[in-house]
């Protein structure tokens, strides 16, 4: 019990603090805590992708609520369908993810994840430091493409968005970050949404302890409301200097895992 209540703490402090920075930079806080508790060992690679989707999960909806309250404006269009996109790559990504867990070693997966990630990581740095020129892209079929991406990366690798969301949102629609990291959000709300019921509906609750959740819920809420504060005052400049800075902090914590996992 003693063991639990520690590994909860660790948990809940975790995922205050990325998910405050995820939802700042709009990358989820998946990015943080899918290595950190991979590297922390407790939990199985099935049930911290769990975790990891209902904490950003909460936190999305939060964050999505907070801007909604605001009176902020949103392309309901490409939230819509991209979210649609989102919903049937979340379900491909957990069913891609279910089946290499049945067909080779943690260690494999683990692995897998960890290089994908990497290399999602290295493309958003590019794409921050060099400014490559955006393509501007409309209609609902990019909209649902860019959908389907995100939410098969978010949903396969357990990191709820990730850096490739913000990235690939600036890049397809030339959206500045700030905005670029709202829609982020909002479609991760409905990719980790999916990911959540298809756990609930394929009966797999009863693989995970449910009393995490005790903890992981409410920090996941203080994280989402207080990144929807801080990202309400911090200007782009900020948004993009915290949003690099996550990127290279994740290669070091992956790297880390990665080394760790072949030694």
């Amino acid at each position: 019990m003693e063991v639990i209540m520690g590994i909860g703490v660790i948990y809940f402090l975790v995922i205050i603090i990325a998910n405050t920075l995820g939802a700042i930079s709009g990358m989820g806080g998946g990015i943080l805590i899918k290595p950190i508790f991979d590297g922390i060992g407790y939990d199985s690679i099935s049930a911290i992708s769990f975790y990891s989707a209902v904490a950003v999960f909460t936190m999305s909806v939060v964050s999505t609520y907070r801007k909604v309250k605001e009176e902020s404006k949103f392309n309901v269009f490409l939230i819509v369908w991209s979210a649609m996109g989102a919903i049937i790559g979340g379900v491909g990504g957990k069913n891609m993810l279910d089946i290499m867990l049945g067909n080779y070693s943690s260690r494999v997966v683990l692995s897998t994840q960890i290089f994908i990630t990497i290399l999602t990581i290295i493309f958003a740095l590019f794409y921050s430091f060099f400014n490559w020129k955006s393509w501007s892209l409309s209609g609902f079929y990019w909209y649902i493409i860019c959908g389907l991406i995100l939410g098969f990366f978010a949903s396969f690798l357990g990191i709820g968005g990730g850096p490739i969301n913000v990235t690939l949102l600036m890049i397809m629609f030339g959206m500045g970050i700030k905005d670029a990291a709202v829609y982020s959000i909002a479609i991760i709300l409905f990719s980790q949404g999916s990911k959540i019921l298809a756990v609930i509906l394929n009966g797999d609750l009863i693989y995970f302890d449910l009393s995490m959740l005790f903890f992981i819920i409410p920090a996941a809420i203080l994280g989402g409301l207080f990144g929807s504060i801080l990202s309400h005052t911090f200007s782009d400049k900020y948004v993009e200097n915290i949003f690099r800075g996550m990127l290279i902090v994740v290669i070091f914590i992956n790297l880390a895992n990665g080394i760790v996992l072949f030694n």
